[in-house]
């Protein structure tokens, strides 16, 4: 065996979870991401899409992919540089600039790479990256490429950013970036009190929307809507593959920025373009919210009902305050087997392990969407409830 096969060989928590009858993830979902799915012929309730407004399958966003794959085909065949830059590109470009409340935007093949491209290009050297340690993994993979000097702070913690801003000198180009909603926590960034003391070190500020576009703010137009601090905010991040119910992600912010982004970020100069239906579905959604505002009203009360009926049974859902409701359940094992119990009942909820959150801290994470309905989530709470004794039952002490 050569070395790089051995060495990967001796990886087997994947084999290990299969034979216990827990493996949790690659589950082939046979229908359309809805409030019910069909998983291997079995119908289940699914809380673990991000599909906040329930827009996959709007009849109105499955016309216009449908016209756009007559329009244009299937794809674009080459980058955005190149061949690869449709009109619709642009068209949505200018879209989603107006949606975030700013001058300019430019549009990438996900929203990974969005982070990846834009964190890794702009900053150079001498410069410093201030990031909360719960950001998503994307903001970190982009700050391992670029030249700049990363620095952390505590999550959600201000006297730690002071600190960590205080340590560095006023000469220096400094950028602090944060989740807007913090995917795995479901608490949204303190924007007001990070912009304030990114004015007073003179420092810019980047949110990343993924999980708060459609969700916060005026029309879902996210988290610096949301403070009403679109102009102290510099640069916006967000994602199609939520509630935009489609693929790729963007960059928004003033036209020198993206400017630069565009002719730089060598995630968008070497990738190929969104296909066609994936743009044309994006240019919908953002209609569709806007005249379906209903939809966010929705979520938001099915987020209250949910988190009200965990709460009231006594799990922990920490500091949650969003459609992301986090249930705490503890190390990695268990975590599965709250998973499979509840999947053998027809129900989905995220499990998530180390290293997307700290070790033997797994939780099933619980995402609301603004259609499912109230019969829906009293069944998911009551098949916890179940689960949890059965657990509790053969080990009282498993928590």
């Amino acid at each position: 065996m050569k070395p790089l096969q051995k060495k990967l060989s001796r990886f087997n928590t994947p084999q290990v979870a299969k034979k216990m009858g827990i493996y949790p993830f690659y589950q082939p979902i046979e229908s359309g991401q809805d409030t019910v799915v069909y998983i291997n012929g079995k119908k289940v309730l699914m809380f673990g899409s991000n599909s906040y407004l329930g827009l996959t399958n709007h009849p109105k966003l499955l016309e216009a992919a449908q016209r756009a794959l007559r329009k244009y085909g299937t794809g674009a065949s080459g980058s955005r540089l190149m061949n690869g830059n449709l009109d619709l590109h642009e068209e949505l470009e200018y879209k989603l600039a107006n949606f975030v409340h700013k001058p300019a935007a430019t549009v990438f093949s996900t929203g990974f790479q969005a982070n990846l491209g834009t964190i890794s290009c702009l900053m150079g050297r001498n410069d410093y990256l201030i990031l909360d340690d719960k950001n998503h993994a994307s903001i970190y993979e982009g700050s391992r490429l670029s030249f700049a000097k990363t620095l952390k702070y505590k999550h959600g913690d201000m006297e730690s950013l002071e600190a960590v801003l205080q340590r560095i000198d006023d000469s220096h180009i400094k950028l602090i970036i944060t989740d807007g909603i913090f995917s795995m926590e479901g608490d949204i960034a303190k924007l007001d009190e990070i912009c304030e003391l990114a004015f007073r070190y003179n420092a810019s500020v980047m949110v990343d929307d993924a999980h708060s576009l459609g969700v916060l703010g005026e029309y879902g137009s996210g988290t610096s809507s949301y403070y009403n601090l679109e102009s102290e905010t510099d640069l916006v991040m967000g994602t199609f593959s939520k509630t935009f119910a489609s693929l790729g992600g963007f960059i928004a912010s003033d036209e020198d920025t993206v400017n630069y982004i565009k002719h730089n970020a060598r995630a968008l100069l070497f990738s190929a373009s969104i296909p066609p239906a994936a743009a044309a579905t994006v240019l919908e959604a953002i209609d569709i919210i806007k005249i379906e505002s209903y939809r966010i009203n929705m979520l938001w009360e099915n987020t209250s009902y949910a988190a009200g009926c965990l709460i009231q049974e006594g799990f922990n859902i920490g500091a949650s305050e969003t459609p992301i409701i986090p249930v705490h359940i503890g190390g990695d094992n268990l975590t599965y087997q709250y998973f499979t119990w509840l999947f053998n009942n027809g129900v989905y909820l995220n499990p998530v392990v180390h290293p997307a959150v700290e070790k033997n801290k797994g939780i099933l994470r619980f995402s609301l969407m603004a259609t499912h309905s109230k019969k829906q989530i009293d069944y998911v709470v009551d098949t916890l409830i179940r689960c949890r004794a059965i657990i509790s039952e053969y080990d009282p002490v498993y928590n």
